[in-house]
């Protein structure tokens, strides 16, 4: 009997069945065949093309085995980076994707009999990390490209000069602090002025005037004349003004010294606020609210999730509490989380931005918090209000 016509059914029907994909243990990678069952194998094997390949096979066996090895596993990261970059996936998933290309290389020519070996090989290797799930296996993808390397040394570098000048700011804090109490202490240690010996000046046309510089006394007159009254009007007004000043600043006391204190202090919290307040919040390790109406089909509305992993600043990877799946959400479709009483926070944006509080209060008409800071450059110091939005739950 001929062979099928190329537009007759069987062989429109045949062309059909080598398109997809066939079983595994009927092809033959040194030759690139897939065979449609045991038999069409069996046939191949014995052809002369097949033995031919077999013996080139036979001549040095290990290193056509590891070239297969290798060239299964840069394909198979390659393909991970490229669709699984930043996401947990279950090994089964990445294998099914990437053995849709029907000439991939097959498994059955390399180093590993089942793919629970390869991944664990991965894991071993520190390619990926690798999680065994009553659900499966698991693999999220370890980027170690030289640019995301270098971006988090940069990252790192930011954070420690972040680190260096809130320091320097503390310590200038602290010394305009000492310098203004050692001003209050000799002001307050300084004996008064004494009053200094009344002199007397004669004036050409022969009149006597007599005052003494420093002194609570008038200028005394010892002969009236219209022209001493105009010379020392202005020396009298002045002398006046500094007395009232001076017996303000001694009834005042230390309230002085702390109202400048305290606007020194306030000018400081104006300039952290300034640098740290940044129009991104999302940070590593707490809890938000994930409130996208888009999500709300797949039951992840209004859920509680854990942020694993900030991407660009404004995309963040969210780990369900409850389903322990993990999605990839903007910020703008994220909300902060408030414990309890009692409970730790992150501030998250702001002046004290990065620091871990304890919160201690809340306010539910002003829509703020009171915390104290248990953590960080500022510890021990209490914030009597800081809004919902800066601040979220830690994990």
């Amino acid at each position: 009997m001929g062979k099928n016509e190329f537009l007759t059914p069987k062989a429109i029907a045949n062309r059909i069945k080598a398109k997809g994909l066939q079983k595994l243990r009927w092809y033959c990678q040194m030759c690139q065949k897939q065979c449609r069952d045991e038999n069409g194998f069996k046939c191949h094997c014995m052809s002369e093309g097949h033995q031919r390949q077999m013996q080139i096979f036979g001549q040095n066996p290990h290193r056509i085995v590891e070239g297969y090895s290798e060239e299964f596993e840069s394909s198979f990261l390659e393909h991970m980076k490229r669709s699984h970059r930043f996401s947990r996936v279950a090994a089964t998933v990445v294998y099914n994707e990437y053995i849709n290309d029907r000439h991939h290389v097959h498994m059955n020519s390399t180093d590993w009999a089942t793919l629970t070996e390869f991944v664990k090989y991965l894991g071993r290797t520190g390619k990926c990390k690798v999680e065994e799930t009553p659900k499966g296996w698991f693999m999220t993808y370890i980027d170690r490209d030289s640019e995301t390397l270098f971006k988090e040394r940069m990252k790192n570098k930011r954070i420690k000069l972040d680190m260096v000048e809130e320091e320097k700011q503390e310590k200038e804090i602290r010394r305009q602090i000492e310098k203004v109490e050692q001003m209050m202490t000799t002001a307050a240690t300084d004996p008064p002025l004494q009053a200094e010996p009344a002199r007397e000046f004669k004036m050409e046309n022969g009149v006597k005037i007599g005052f003494a510089l420093g002194s609570s006394s008038k200028p005394v007159e010892k002969e009236k004349g219209d022209t001493s009254r105009v010379v020392f009007d202005d020396v009298e007004n002045e002398s006046n003004e500094e007395k009232k000043a001076g017996s303000s600043l001694k009834k005042n006391g230390g309230s002085s010294g702390k109202s400048v204190l305290d606007e020194l202090m306030r000018e400081e919290e104006k300039k952290k606020e300034m640098i740290n307040r940044k129009d991104y919040w999302l940070h590593e390790g707490i809890v938000v609210k994930v409130m996208s109406k888009a999500l709300a089909d797949k039951g992840y509305y209004k859920q509680k999730g854990v942020v694993r992993k900030v991407i660009d600043k404004y995309v963040g990877e969210i780990e369900m509490l409850e389903s322990k799946h993990v999605l990839r959400v903007d910020q703008l479709e994220l909300e902060t989380v408030i414990p309890q009483i009692g409970g730790l926070v992150k501030i998250v944006n702001g002046a004290y931005r990065g620091s871990i509080a304890r919160l201690l209060g809340i306010d539910t008409d002003k829509f703020c918090a009171k915390v104290r800071i248990e953590k960080g450059p500022y510890d021990g110091r209490v914030l009597k209000a800081v809004e919902y939005e800066d601040l979220s739950k830690i994990a």
